[in-house]
């Protein structure tokens, strides 16, 4: 179904149906579904004309509640802290848009972050309306993450993912891990933690595995290169916590550390290095990598990458493709919120178009 508010400043409307229920009138209701968000708000809202049913009429605050229906409207969030780092675009076609993302730019709307976020600024800066991301990055991750903006091929894109047909290479900087031998594979069965958004291993049938050799080793750290073979959520930091070597400034794992509100001074040492796939429209081999490198340096102020250039990544160098450097990133606070308002990120499809979890 369509929506029937536009995109509004790269934000597209939240909906949310309206469930069985004895509010009189959808003011009522609001206020109680969302305690947050003032009945003033909601009534400038109404007023503007911003909050509709399915067919596109405005609906006022003594509307009579209708179990069963669907109600469109913006997410508005004051004073979201600003993100002062910048997305570069590393290629673009007519389906889709390979984006280098900085630590810690969120990649969809949620909680405390509407605009600063990698999917509105797209929108905004690109007039892609139809831009929807086919995987997802942490926050606290850095690195190549792909979009769709084009409805009639998203499909084939995804099912890349959900086959795992696409080969992802990360580089992470943690502790030494001394007395195994590289390469080893890792795996484990990873279940829901606590906190909500913590993850945690259990005994079991593993269901996920990460292939993990060493790069390079400067005292007691190590730069890592990460392959994961499976895609659960937090699956590379709860791998290597669970090895004892946790990833430096993570601030989940192994424990849960104290929110540093939008404190930026130590960004998580993750990286999405590189991706590689065979594109499914046009049979060609697709490889792209991130310009950007982890805070740790080598004789010569990089990171050394530990493996060959993927095929085909010079070839796709372009007007598009901005040349990077080093990126010192900071981030704000990582701890996420639940969203205070809708359904997800715009309440809409584009929150069911993710295919993997995010690592």
């Amino acid at each position: 179904m369509k929506s029937p508010l536009p995109i509004r400043d790269g934000v597209a409307p939240s909906y949310l149906w309206l469930q069985p229920g004895a509010w009189p009138q959808l003011l009522a209701f609001l206020s109680e579904r969302f305690p947050d968000v003032a009945s003033a708000t909601w009534l400038d809202r109404m007023a503007r004309g911003e909050v509709v049913d399915g067919d596109g009429v405005r609906l006022q605050p003594d509307s009579r509640y209708r179990p069963g229906i669907r109600i469109f409207y913006y997410r508005e969030i004051e004073d979201e802290t600003p993100i002062p780092f910048q997305e570069q675009i590393l290629y673009r076609d007519a389906h889709i848009l390979v984006i280098d993302k900085p630590h810690f730019l969120p990649v969809i709307p949620g909680g405390r972050f509407l605009h600063e976020t990698l999917l509105v600024r797209l929108k905004k800066k690109l007039q892609l309306p139809d831009l929807t991301p086919i995987h997802r990055l942490d926050r606290e991750t850095a690195g190549v993450i792909i979009f769709s903006h084009n409805a009639a091929s998203r499909g084939a894109y995804q099912s890349l993912f959900q086959k795992r047909a696409v080969h992802k290479v990360y580089q992470a900087l943690a502790p030494a891990l001394d007395g195994r031998a590289f390469p080893f594979t890792y795996r484990s069965r990873m279940v829901d933690g606590t906190p909500f958004f913590r993850m945690q291993e259990e005994q079991g049938e593993p269901n996920s595995e990460t292939r993990i050799d060493l790069i390079e080793r400067r005292g007691a750290l190590c730069l890592y290169q990460l392959q994961p073979v499976t895609g659960r959520k937090h699956q590379l930091r709860v791998h290597l916590a669970a090895l004892g070597i946790p990833i430096v400034n993570d601030p989940f794992y192994p424990d849960l550390q104290p929110c540093k509100a939008d404190d930026m001074s130590q960004p998580l040492q993750l990286l999405a290095r590189a991706i590689a796939f065979i594109d499914p429209i046009s049979g060609q081999q697709r490889s792209f990598e991130s310009e950007r490198t982890l805070l740790y340096k080598s004789g010569t102020n990089k990171v050394r990458t530990g493996f060959p250039p993927l095929q085909g990544a010079s070839a796709l160098a372009s007007a598009d493709r901005f040349a990077g450097g080093q990126h010192a990133d900071r981030i704000p606070c990582s701890t996420p919120a639940p969203l205070p308002e809708g359904e997800g990120e715009n309440g809409g499809p584009e929150n069911q178009a993710f295919s993997e979890p995010n690592q």
